[in-house]
C-alpha cells in the first residue's frame, strides 16, 4: 500500500491531543458539576452490548450503522454502544426499576455509529448528557431544558438558541392525511432536514388532498415566537389529538418564560431528533458560528418500556467535539491551568529535583519537573522559556553550583546572578 493511501487513524475516529484534551475536561468536569448540583448521578454504561438484548431500544437504521462482532466467549453478536439513551433504559429496566420509581442519571461517555450520509460527522462522538426518568408533567420537561441552559451558561457559552418542539404534532399530521406508513417515515426525514422539495414529491407521489398536503408543507416552516402556536392551532383545527400536543408545548414554553428563560427559545413545530423513541417535547440547541446542532434531546415514555415497564422520561446530550468548537469559534475556549512550580535541575541533581517535587506535590500542588542542561544563559534562558510556556508562578534551578542541598534559586530571566535563593521548603511563600 502507498503511503499517501494508508491512514494511521481511522476516518472518523478522534485524537485529542494534550491542550485541546485539558480543555475538553474542563468542559466535561464543569458539565458534571452543574448536573450533580441539580440532583443527577452519573453512571457509566458498559462499552459492549449485546445485540439481541440492546436492538429492542435501536431503530433498524440506527443498528444498520452499529460496529458488530461476535463475542469470543459465546458466539453472540455484540456491538459498540451505539446510543447511550437505549443502554441507561436497558439498565434501569433491568436492574434499576425495582430500587425507585424516579431516576435522575447523567454520564460521560462515547458512541460509535457509521453514518456516511451525514457530512462531517464523526464515527466516535464524545458525549455528556441527563436523563431523568419516572416522572411526567410539564414541570419535568422544563426541568431538563433548563438544566441544558444552565450547563451552557456555567461553562460560559452565551450566544445559543435552542428550538422546542413537539414530534406528536407533525406525525399526527402524517397519521391523519393518508400517507401509508412508509410514505410517513419518509416524510418525517425530509421534514428532519426541511427538504420541502423532498417532502413535497412524497405528497404527490401518494396523492394526498390539497389542503392536508398544504398543512405538511408548511409545518415545517413555523418557526418563531408564541404565534407560531396560533397557526399551528388554526392547522389543527378542531382535533383533540393536534391540540393536545400543542398544549403541551404551549405549557413548557411559558413555564420555562415564566423562569425567565426563553430568550434563547424557538417554538419550531417542525422539529424532529435522530431517533424514533421521542415521542413528545423535543429540542435541538444551536450555537452561534456553527452550522449543526451542540446538543438536543426529548421525552421517550415508551423506549423504557421496550425493555419492561413504562417509565416516562426526558433527557438531553452534548456532542462535546460540537460543544468545543462551539466555545472556540465564540472566544469562550478555556486557558490551560498554570503550574504552580516549574523545578528544573542537572541530571545529576536528578534524585534531589524528585524528592523536592514530591513534597510540593503531597502539599497540594501542582509541580512539573525539567531538566537543566547548563548553568551557562543558554541552559536558564531555556528553562525560564519552559516555566513561561507552562505558565508557572514559580521557577527554580535545584543541584546548581553555590547552592545548598536544601535551596533552590528562582529564576525569571536568562542569568543566575542576583536571583534570589531561598530554601526548597519556603517556595510556596511565593504564591
Amino acid at each position: 500500500m502507498k503511503k499517501d493511501e494508508r491512514s494511521l487513524v481511522p476516518s472518523g475516529m478522534a485524537t485529542i491531543l494534550p491542550h485541546a484534551a485539558q480543555r475538553v475536561r474542563q468542559l466535561e468536569t464543569a458539565l458534571l458539576g452543574t448536573l450533580a448540583r441539580w440532583g443527577y448521578q452519573e453512571i457509566i454504561p458498559p462499552t459492549f452490548e449485546y445485540l439481541d438484548v440492546l436492538s429492542p431500544g435501536l431503530e433498524p437504521d440506527v443498528i444498520e450503522q452499529c460496529y458488530k462482532f461476535a463475542d469470543r466467549a459465546t458466539g453472540r453478536m455484540l456491538l459498540l454502544r451505539p446510543d447511550v439513551t437505549a443502554q441507561i433504559a436497558r439498565i434501569v429496566a433491568m436492574g434499576m426499576a425495582g430500587t425507585a420509581s424516579l431516576h435522575r442519571l447523567c454520564y460521560r461517555t462515547t458512541v460509535f455509529r457509521h453514518a456516511p450520509e451525514h457530512a462531517g460527522r464523526e464515527r466516535e462522538i464524545f458525549q455528556v448528557g441527563a436523563e431523568l426518568i419516572g416522572v411526567d408533567g410539564v414541570s419535568a420537561d422544563a426541568e431538563i431544558i433548563a438544566l441544558m441552559i444552565g450547563c451552557l451558561t456555567q461553562i460560559g457559552l452565551t450566544s445559543f438558541t435552542i428550538s422546542l418542539g413537539h414530534v406528536g404534532f407533525f406525525k399526527t399530521l402524517l397519521a391523519k392525511s393518508g400517507l401509508s406508513v412508509e410514505g410517513q417515515k419518509r416524510a418525517e426525514q425530509a421534514a428532519a432536514r426541511k427538504d420541502l422539495p423532498r417532502l413535497e414529491e412524497i405528497c404527490a407521489e401518494e396523492r394526498i388532498p390539497r389542503g392536508k398536503a398544504r398543512a405538511i408543507l408548511e409545518t415545517p416552516g413555523l418557526c418563531g415566537g408564541e404565534a407560531v402556536l396560533a397557526r399551528g392551532r388554526a392547522l389543527a383545527g378542531r382535533d383533540p389529538a393536534l391540540r393536545a400536543t400543542l398544549d403541551r408545548l404551549a405549557q413548557v414554553y411559558r413555564l420555562l418564560k415564566t423562569s425567565g428563560l426563553h430568550e434563547q427559545l424557538l417554538i419550531d413545530l417542525g422539529e424532529f431528533r435522530g431517533f424514533d423513541y421521542y415521542d413528545g417535547v423535543v429540542f435541538d440547541v444551536f450555537a452561534k458560528g456553527l452550522g449543526c446542532e451542540v446538543g438536543g434531546g426529548g421525552r421517550y415514555n415508551h423506549l423504557v418500556g421496550r425493555f419492561g415497564r413504562d417509565l416516562p422520561s426526558t433527557g438531553f446530550a452534548f456532542d462535546m467535539d460540537r460543544l468545543f468548537q462551539a466555545m472556540e469559534a465564540g472566544g469562550n475556549g478555556y486557558v490551560r491551568p498554570a503550574a504552580d512550580f516549574f523545578l528544573a535541575a542537572p541530571a545529576r541533581a536528578g534524585d534531589r529535583l524528585f524528592r523536592a517535587a514530591q513534597a510540593l506535590r503531597a502539599a497540594g500542588y501542582c509541580v512539573v519537573q525539567g531538566v537543566l542542561t547548563g548553568t551557562g544563559s543558554a541552559g536558564i534562558r531555556a528553562v525560564a522559556e519552559e516555566g513561561r510556556v507552562l505558565r508557572a508562578s514559580v521557577v527554580a534551578l535545584l543541584g546548581i553550583p553555590a547552592t545548598g542541598a536544601d535551596d533552590a534559586l528562582v529564576v525569571a530571566g536568562t542569568s543566575v546572578k542576583g536571583r534570589k535563593q531561598m530554601k526548597i521548603k519556603d517556595l510556596p511563600a511565593l504564591l
